[in-house]
């Protein structure tokens, strides 16, 4: 048996397409949706996932105003830089890359993006709101995973999801996101994390398996039935001598054995990154056209 592989690629292309009807409608109203990045030092992985996201701007026509600070920005400074984006009429979304070096604090930050250009979906008023089922950002991966999900055909309404994971990027907001009572949830939802006994014993339960765990291929055949569908979050690299960069990347699922045994799974790359970044493009859209009826 060989798995169906969920094309993230393919159903970002379809929101992509979808989006661009309604930025149609904004341009036509004189609104350009626009996005700064900002990014603080000179972490790899964070600058190829900023350019991604700059990329699918410069495609979609949203305006992009991108902002690359040294690694020893002071706080205040990054804060000044903040304020002044709130003033920025061409600017419907700030996103902040994480993480962040260790001498700025994170949740100070993220406190100080307005909540209506939060496209992020991480301010704690955003937060609430989601919890209480009210219009808000969603954050962008566990929103994306959602979509991935309905759109494959593998909607959550009445199955057991298992989360590996419970950070507040995937794993909390995406529970929040499926136990609902709404259509595309109604799921039944089990967090594991790295307290967890006997992680198997959930994992083989489920109807759909996340794993956002952050080890590379933590998820082994073992771990799972031919019913299950699985989502990968995980984007890990790892040394492979044989390759020209010396590195490969690869996700928290064992993907060569666990795609011979489950129903479907998400290649890494290619299926949860790209509706990431569609998802963002998406919140853009939304902020901007918030501005649009206010």
């Amino acid at each position: 048996m060989s798995a169906e592989i969920i094309n993230g690629k393919r159903i970002a292309e379809q929101i992509k397409q979808e989006l661009k009807s309604e930025l149609a409608f904004l341009m036509d109203k004189g609104i350009i949706p626009g996005l700064a990045t900002i990014l603080v030092g000179d972490n790899p992985a964070s600058e190829t996932y900023v350019q991604m996201k700059q990329k699918m701007c410069h495609e979609l026509g949203i305006i992009t105003k991108s902002y690359k600070l040294p690694s020893d920005t002071k706080e205040s400074e990054l804060l000044q830089l903040i304020n002044r984006l709130k003033l920025d009429d061409e600017i419907h979304g700030i996103l902040v890359q994480l993480p962040l070096p260790k001498e700025i604090d994170e949740r100070k930050i993220i406190n100080s993006i307005p909540e209506d250009k939060d496209v992020d979906g991480f301010h704690p008023l955003n937060w609430g709101k989601m919890l209480k089922g009210e219009d808000a950002f969603v954050p962008c991966t566990p929103a994306g995973i959602q979509e991935l999900l309905i759109r494959s055909g593998f909607s959550p309404d009445g199955k057991h999801v298992v989360i590996l994971g419970r950070s507040q990027i995937v794993g909390l907001p995406l529970a929040n996101l499926l136990v609902k009572k709404a259509t595309g949830s109604n799921a039944t939802v089990t967090i594991c994390h790295s307290s967890t006994k006997n992680i198997s014993s959930f994992t083989r339960q489920a109807d759909i398996l996340i794993a956002a765990i952050g080890r590379a291929n933590f998820v082994t055949a073992d771990m799972v039935t031919e019913k299950t569908v699985v989502i990968d979050v995980g984007v890990n690299r790892i040394e492979a001598p044989e390759t020209s960069k010396g590195y490969k990347i690869v996700g928290d699922v064992d993907f060569d054995q666990v795609s011979k045994i489950v129903r479907a799974i998400t290649p890494v790359p290619g299926g949860v990154g790209p509706m990431t970044i569609i998802m963002l493009m998406k919140n853009t859209i939304t902020s901007a056209k918030k501005k649009l009826c206010s």
